[in-house]
């Protein structure tokens, strides 16, 4: 009833078809529909009379308003994350991930500033945006330094699984919405304490992410042994057969992406299951498919060794085997990149960090760390 990340968009629009054909009363249209085009063509295509909008309006109330106006380009994209979901299963109060003002309306409004500052954002992933657009909202002046060439950190390899198109949307809306409030984008710049210095920032906000871990197996330096985020990045390619060590979120979404890209796909994760740090209505959905890609999921299954032909492994009761692989994918989690804030701390007079720099987590947390330090600067 409630279709997460990884199921299309419209993916009931079927069912109300079929429905209008047998009634002769309003049949409302329900399931991610919060795609202006597709909304209106399931109206004019006579699929439905109305379309229900239910995750959308938490992520963006105004969709209505900027759907009349013409102005889908500035409407908040949902995510189906369904971190609004979780939040009533475990008894707090009702949010989203991308819009941290839902259920605080009025304790987190954004207000002008009342001292228009000089502010710095170092890195460009969501935490990093979002400050900066919210910074930028309240009237300060705004430069946003980020090292690589194009906005988006982590969700420029999160938002490449064609079951991910949200987080494209998010990165794209994101990265609209500062362009538009005038911060000052300059990329492929590389931030030391001297050149963050020598801007004289009045506030520097740090968001330079994490970085994947790679020296958890004996034999991780091999060259057909590439990174999770390399390989959707594009920097790296893996062959046909691969082995995926690391069961958790980026695991078993990578695992999913090489299946359907036609691999032969082994994942091994140490503990009894896998995605267990994913929420339960978008886990059940992620391990169907990845059932249906006949994926070769390996739990209680520890890698010892990374081997030229393969990975050596040892199950729960110490029985050693080895797994064929052409290429073997680092999914073993992520470390905190941060090696600015504390030598800032005595040269700039207000220094944040934001984000998966100070420590690896969820989309939803860059976001609300990014909105509820520049609402207060």
């Amino acid at each position: 009833p409630h279709p997460p990340t990884t199921q299309p968009p419209g993916c009931m629009i079927d069912m109300a078809e079929m429905v209008k054909k047998e009634v002769k009363i309003p049949v409302m249209a329900v399931g991610r529909l919060g795609y202006p085009e597709l909304a209106e063509q399931v109206l004019q295509e006579d699929k439905a009379d109305f379309v229900i909008l239910g995750r959308a309006l938490l992520a963006d109330p105004d969709w209505p308003k900027k759907v009349k106006a013409g102005k889908t380009d500035d409407i908040r994209p949902c995510l189906g994350c369904h971190v609004c979901l979780q939040r009533i299963t475990s008894r707090r109060y009702l949010s989203c991930a991308v819009n941290p003002q839902v259920g605080m309306e009025r304790e987190m409004v954004i207000t002008p500033a009342e001292e228009k500052k000089n502010v710095l954002v170092v890195g460009g992933g969501p935490g990093g945006m979002e400050a900066a657009r919210v910074a930028a909202l309240r009237g300060h002046k705004v430069t946003l330094w980020e090292k690589g060439q194009a906005l988006g950190g982590s969700l420029l390899p999160a938002s490449v699984p064609d079951f991910k198109n949200d987080y494209r949307m998010l990165l794209d809306y994101l990265s609209r919405q500062i362009k538009k409030l005038g911060v000052n984008v300059e990329l492929s710049r590389q931030a030391t304490p001297e050149a963050v210095q020598a801007v004289s920032p009045d506030v520097v906000f740090v968001a330079t992410g994490a970085e994947s871990i790679v020296s958890a197996v004996p034999g991780g330096e091999k060259p057909h042994v590439i990174t999770a985020v390399d390989l959707l990045m594009g920097r790296r390619e893996a062959k046909d057969n691969v082995v995926v060590l690391g069961g958790g979120l980026i695991g078993a979404e990578t695992a999913l992406y090489l299946a359907r890209e036609g691999k032969k796909v082994t994942l091994v994760e140490r503990l009894e299951g896998i995605a267990q740090d994913m929420y339960a209505p978008n886990r059940m959905h992620l391990l169907k498919l990845l059932e249906d890609e006949k994926v070769d999921i390996l739990t209680r299954t520890t890698a010892l060794e990374i081997r030229d032909d393969g990975v050596l492994v040892t199950d729960s009761s110490g029985q050693r085997s080895m797994i064929p692989a052409e290429t073997v994918v680092l999914a073993l989690g992520m470390k905190a990149v941060d090696e600015l804030s504390e030598a800032l701390s005595d040269r700039v007079p207000e220094v944040y960090v934001v984000g998966d720099c100070a420590g690896p987590r969820r989309v939803k947390d860059a976001i609300w760390e990014g909105f509820r330090v520049a609402r207060l600067v």
